[in-house]
């Protein structure tokens, strides 16, 4: 199924239309937003199983799978969305300062305006839907673009879209890189774009001109700490799930592996053990195991096996597009496997025997979008509180990402703004600032000539 572009003249009017409806100030009604956040859940509730049959087709990916990494999701932040957006979106009084008085001080959150939002193909419903949610939230309007890489996926979600709201309010548009550079030639009030460092960098670029605000949520080679006193079991169990969950194509994927030298061979055989136990009857044909997303990635990931030497796995198929889980032994951290995010199964090993090692090599390369550290909670908080990156886990990996009352985003090449839950409103707002001062009073010492300066001096 391949996927046709939109045209250059529906997108410049769809910019167009959404502009126009949103400067009739429909969407800054409270109700209204709420109203269309269930609306959005039903249509959801409808779309489902047509969705979830889109994802097994272009990547292989099971129902439980796409539930609890996708749909689940999306319920969740639009459930929370609905109860909350009222607060959300109340005035809020802050204090104010003695040389202000008798004026009030607030804070009225209002929304951007017309958005652009971008989604990759690796999490095509989750990344494309949760942002809508703070989009809808916030009272803005949105273009959505979906990735054509998962044609199907890509077609249900415009269905979706257009069985659910009117495209005024919410519109989808197709394409290639072709229609990215259309799309990015306009103006809008937000970009929100989850993809590759390459991709936030063409889209800065464009949008430039505008000083569009951006949230850009990319990735990068986030590494997986494995110390000596960590429990092996729970460790490589852990570690397989978050590396074998979407086949590694999971923009927070632990990376590549630094172990520590002295449980290196030990945490190899666990990993192996507990890798079989998710996979009692391997990877190869089971249906709970996503498959590569086309030719070219799999011909890319397939090269990283001459990059070192292979402890486990190893087995792949073109045809299919399937690699099996991977590790390997003896990388040198010049080797190609590490010098770009991996986005698969495939496990680089690095080594250490002092945790200064494992923070100059992390702090040495671009800023990750996640982190990893196993083994005493004390030890991670110290080697967290030495390195930086968009989010991490001690003792787990990915689980940062389901808690929508923490923040998930990135920092430096990992990205810029965060989102979820209330987070997610108000990056599709702005805090405007307000202050209202009353005439029955009109204290002279602010004006000129500022007779009562010394005064004024010690107040400041």
């Amino acid at each position: 199924m391949a996927i046709e572009n939109t045209t250059p003249e529906r997108i410049e009017g769809l910019v167009r239309r959404q502009r126009a409806f949103f400067a009739t100030g429909v969407t800054r009604n409270v109700d209204w937003r709420r109203f269309q956040l269930k609306q959005f859940g039903e249509g959801l509730k409808k779309w489902e199983k047509p969705l979830c049959d889109a994802l097994w087709t272009d990547l292989h990916k099971s129902y439980e799978e796409a539930y609890m990494t996708e749909i689940g999701l999306v319920y969740g932040e639009i459930r929370e969305a609905v109860r909350k957006v009222g607060r959300w979106a109340r005035r809020r009084c802050r204090p104010t300062p003695l040389t202000v008085l008798p004026s009030s001080s607030h804070i009225v959150r209002e929304p951007l305006g017309c958005t652009l939002i971008v989604s990759p193909w690796n999490y095509p419903v989750q990344l494309l839907l949760n942002p809508l949610v703070g989009a809808i939230a916030a009272g803005c309007t949105a273009i959505l673009k979906p990735s054509p890489y998962v044609p199907n996926v890509s077609k249900v979600l415009e269905e979706f879209i257009k069985d659910t709201f009117e495209e005024d309010f919410v519109a989808v548009v197709q394409g290639n890189r072709v229609v990215n550079g259309e799309l990015f030639r306009h103006r809008y009030d937000l970009v929100f774009l989850t993809g590759s460092p390459s991709l936030g960098k063409i889209a800065m670029a464009a949008q430039a001109q505008f000083l569009t605000p951006m949230v850009l949520e990319l990735g990068g080679k986030s590494p997986c700490i494995v110390d000596k006193d960590a429990d092996l079991t729970v460790a490589a169990r852990r570690i397989a799930w978050g590396k074998c969950l979407n086949s590694g194509q999971t923009c927070i994927a632990p990376d590549y592996l630094f172990l520590h030298e002295d449980i290196k061979d030990a945490f190899v055989d666990t990993f192996k053990r507990e890798l079989a136990g998710l996979y009692p009857d391997g990877t190869e044909h089971s249906d709970k195991f996503v498959h590569i997303v086309k030719e070219s990635a799999f011909d890319r990931l397939t090269g990283y096996f001459k990059d070192g030497e292979i402890l486990a796995g190893g087995h792949s198929d073109r045809e299919r597009l399937w690699i099996e889980p991977t590790l390997l032994d003896k990388v040198s951290p010049d080797a190609p496997v590490m010098q770009e995010e991996i986005f698969g199964p495939i496990f680089p090993i690095l080594t250490f025997r002092d945790r200064k090692e494992v923070e100059d090599f992390v702090n040495g390369r671009e800023k990750p979008l996640a982190f990893y550290y196993f083994g005493k909670a004390s030890d991670g908080w110290d080697i967290i509180g030495r390195t930086t990156s968009g989010g991490a886990c001690i003792n787990d990996t990915i689980m940062h990402i389901a808690n929508s009352k923490i923040p998930f985003g990135g920092v430096g090449n990992s990205g810029m703004g965060s989102y979820h839950s209330e987070r997610s409103f108000l990056a599709f707002s702005h805090e405007r600032s307000v202050v209202k001062s009353p005439t029955w009073i009109d204290l002279k010492f602010r004006y000129m000539p500022y007779k009562l300066f010394p005064l004024i001096k010690k107040m400041l």
